[in-house]
């Protein structure tokens, strides 16, 4: 599912105009990216949570060269599920 498909099943769900939808949709976007900018976790209770990883700097090697090279620090976004969305994905089975 893309972006747009996703505005479009959100807007006939919650009958909003598709407009209102994508303003919402963005809303959303616009928040959790903020938020992890700052440093912050957001969880959504039974959904997951989206945090911040840093990785380390490292060496790494070209593979076109097989040079070797420095890779910076960095920081990486992270989502991790929430039970609800495991036990939805992976139903037990009978």
């Amino acid at each position: 599912m893309k972006k747009g498909e996703l505005i479009a099943e959100f807007a006939k769900r919650t009958e909003m105009s598709a407009a209102a939808a994508n303003g919402a949709v963005n809303t959303l976007i616009a928040i959790i990216t903020e938020r992890l900018k700052k440093g912050d976790t957001v969880g959504i209770t039974g959904f997951g949570t989206f945090a911040v990883a840093k990785r380390a700097a490292r060496k790494g090697r070209n593979p076109a060269t097989g040079e070797a090279i420095k890779i910076a620090a960095s920081k990486t976004p992270k989502f991790s599920a929430g039970a609800t969305l495991k036990a939805a994905v992976n139903p037990k089975k009978k």
